[in-house]
């Protein structure tokens, strides 16, 4: 015989159980919408793995579990998922939550189940898998998921289990009527528990003596086994999970702690039964029994209702008289919830439907001040001090609320219950934990916050002095090798041999100003990449991206001021010097060379190009921009034209046994001659003109190319070539000119 041990306070209500358990567990038809939330356990919410449309059968899985602490939903009859949206779902806030949303077909068409004779020939992983992929969560408390609590970990041995069927919460008796017309699934049920726990010394059920039904029901079934049915005295809350565990054992479970630490593992009758169930049959959770209560309904009893089953229909289908209720309570009168309407479903840890008449349950007096009459404290089963619990909820002193261990109230609702001021006191004390866990929240998001922006001051400092130390070394390198020169010099004087001059390489001022323009450009593509960067950083609100991507586009903005800086030093030295020279040169090389050397020559201007166009365009694919099309179009056309000319390149050296036809060597060294005595005259003649006179011919000259460069844009446009850019670039570039010179103009008049 068991030592049955007492617990701390308590209380003794009135049980009002005889009115639903007259008649066997029923049924009720099919809903016209089953509303299946994606949270009905403790931990993260399923995700659906289904779409709006899609024909589901009974038993499917329509949302799958996240992380270790969750749970799947199935479908809990055959029909179309007709919405994915948020409903009301039974919750002391009244909020709404996302659902799957299911119009039945009638049908009520099984998945196919893959059933389990004996589960003794699967490992341990493969049935905490079947029981964990069958969604099955507590049924008689918080709804933890029941595959956690079969997986406790590897340093832990767990040497009792415990089945609750105490159920001593009033109006409630779910659970009695399962123990009395299931008792053979729920012994069944345990045996499979002990097996996942490793066979522990003890397999306890817990029962009241109020319940001497389900009590022989469940002896009868145990008989044979070492399994123990125990049963002690009706006291309120003894089935609270550390309650049942100090009465049956005389063990406590230590404060912030979980009974796995103490080697116990609890579960209740009803969750016993669906783990059996879904590992034999391979039944997943889609339905529990719920006890329909209270006097606004004509039938009152117990029903196997599906999961997702609006109340609605529930008390429809028991005669309902609405204008005689005083609430819906969803749960018990102690620690049940009333809720505003009755569009909500039955979920999990639904395990009773309360609707009490005006007369059954009448509307509280008001609350008044405390009396400190002590009266909470006793009745407190888990030995704390509610009187002061309730002072710190006032106050929000959530500092002094942790260190009087309000986490470890049960919610129990015992003092409440026997408060003479009629202070809703667990209703403090709920509102206080959820804001305790919000404030813990946001201060874990202040400190993530906090870290990263100390990581990122931290990585820029890394980054600065990583910068800093290489313009050091750039330093001390350039006085090291200008001390080298300095004495290679003096080395070279005391020996009498002359320094050699340094010449500037000769280069063309076309060539430096193609270069200052690309310079130019490739700038202001950056700015235009750091840009788009920035504000996809803005969007997704990333502010360590965003404080990179402004430097980023500082940066780009300087260099693009520098190249226009540069640029536009080139074109006020231009106008003081003559293009004649460079043109005369021009002319006199392209006349020196042959044509091999003119074709390779072409060939390596266009394998730049090539080049150069395909770093734009793959610039401009990471960067999604709007031109990767141009861009591409453009690497095609450069690497057509860079296959004719090595084509070209090859004949050329076919035929270079044979000389080129001297007429035609003649006719370009002519054309070439021609053109370099033109230059050569115009040199003559612009060394005679005067500063004004020779503004006023460069007037002419630029006024000329630009009327032929805007027919070219013209003709671009009209033909719609790909160069339009190009040209309008070049005519605007030649405005500006004329417009510089004209100024000049205006000086002299």
């Amino acid at each position: 015989m068991r030592k049955i041990f007492d617990i701390p306070g308590g209380v003794h209500p009135a049980e009002n159980k005889h009115q639903s358990t007259q008649v066997a567990i029923g049924s009720i038809p099919l809903p016209n919408i089953i509303i299946l939330p994606l949270s009905q356990h403790i931990g993260a919410p399923a995700v659906p793995c289904i779409s709006v449309g899609d024909k589901v059968l009974k038993g499917q899985v329509v949302a799958e579990p996240i992380g270790l602490i969750s749970a799947p939903i199935h479908a809990s009859t055959s029909g179309e998922v007709i919405a994915i949206e948020d409903r009301f779902i039974p919750h002391p806030s009244g909020m709404t939550a996302p659902c799957v949303v299911i119009k039945p077909d009638g049908e009520d068409t099984w998945v196919e189940l893959t059933p389990c004779d004996d589960y003794t020939q699967f490992s341990h992983l493969e049935l905490v898998t079947k029981i964990r992929d069958a969604g099955i969560a507590g049924m008689g408390g918080a709804g933890f998921p029941t595959a956690v609590k079969l997986n406790p970990r590897p340093n832990t041995k767990i040497t009792t289990l415990i089945l609750n069927g105490t159920e001593c919460e009033p109006y409630i008796t779910a659970d009695d009527m399962l123990m009395r017309e299931r008792a053979d699934q729920i012994i069944e049920g345990a045996k499979l528990l002990a097996h996942l726990l490793g066979q522990p010394e003890e397999i306890v059920i817990g029962i009241e003596d109020n319940k001497p039904e389900a009590i022989a029901a469940m002896q009868k079934a145990a008989e044979g086994s070492q399994i123990e049915i125990a049963v002690f005295p009706t006291k309120y809350p003894s089935g609270g999970e550390k309650q049942l565990i100090q009465i049956l054992t005389g063990k406590e479970v230590p404060s912030g702690g979980l009974p796995a630490d103490i080697g116990i593992v609890v579960q209740n009758v009803g969750t016993a039964v669906a783990a059996h169930r879904a590992v034999k049959y391979g039944e997943p959770l889609i339905s529990r029994v719920t006890t329909v209560v209270g006097e606004s309904v004509e039938e009152q009893k117990n029903i196997d209702v599906l999961l997702g089953t609006p109340v609605s229909h529930i008390l429809q289908q028991h005669r309902f008289h609405d204008d005689d209720c005083a609430r819906l309570i969803i749960g018990g009168p102690m620690m049940g919830f009333a809720m505003e309407h009755t569009e909500i479903p039955v979920v999990k840890t639904t395990n009773c439907i309360l609707v009490p008449s005006k007369t059954e349950m009448p509307d509280g007096e008001p609350a008044q001040p405390c009396i400190r009459c002590g009266m909470c404290a006793e009745a407190c089963p888990a030995n704390l001090l509610p009187q002061q619990l309730y002072w710190y909820s006032q106050s929000e002193d959530f500092d002094k609320l942790q260190s009087h261990n309000l986490f470890d109230c049960i919610e129990c609702g015992a003092c409440s219950y026997v408060c003479p001021s009629n202070i809703p006191l667990v209703q403090y004390y709920r509102a206080s934990k959820g804001a305790i866990r919000l404030h813990e929240e946001e201060k874990r998001k202040s400190d993530r916050s906090r870290q990263r922006f100390e990581f990122r001051k931290e990585r820029i400092a890394r980054a600065e002095a990583e910068k800093e130390a290489k313009r050091v070394a750039r330093k001390k390198a350039a006085e090291e090798a200008k001390k080298k020169l300095a004495e290679q010099q003096t080395t070279e004087v005391d020996n009498g041999s002359p320094a050699p001059a340094k010449t500037a390489p000769d280069v063309s001022p076309e060539k430096q100003l193609a270069k200052l323009e690309r310079a130019l450009s490739s700038a202001e593509s950056r700015v235009e990449r750091a840009t788009t960067q920035l504000n996809t950083a803005k969007e997704e609100g990333d502010a360590d991206r965003i404080a990179s991507c402004e430097a980023r586009l500082k940066q780009a903005e300087l260099k693009v001021d520098e190249a226009k800086a540069k640029l536009a030093e080139f074109h006020s030295g231009e106008s003081a010097q003559t293009p004649v020279n460079a043109a005369i040169q021009k002319a006199q090389n392209k006349l020196n060379q042959s044509p091999l050397e003119k074709q390779t020559q072409t060939i390596e201007t266009l394998k730049k190009r090539l080049a150069t166009a395909k770093e734009k365009l793959a610039e401009a694919e990471q960067a999604e921009a709007a031109t990767v099309d141009a861009f591409r179009a453009g690497v095609e056309k450069l690497q057509a034209k860079l296959t004719t000319a090595e084509q070209e390149l090859a004949e050329i050296k076919q035929q270079a046994p044979n000389a080129a036809p001297p007429e035609s060597q003649t006719a370009e060294k002519s054309a070439a001659e021609i053109a370099i005595e033109k230059a050569k005259a115009k040199a003559e003649a612009m060394a005679s003109m005067s500063d004004e006179e020779k503004t006023r011919a460069q007037y002419e000259s630029l006024k000329s190319r630009l009327d032929k460069a805007r027919d070219k844009l013209n003709k671009a446009e009209e033909e719609g070539s790909e160069h339009i850019e190009a040209f309008r670039n070049g005519a605007e570039k030649l405005e500006t000119k004329l417009a510089d010179i004209e100024k000049k103009l205006s000086e002299y008049s």
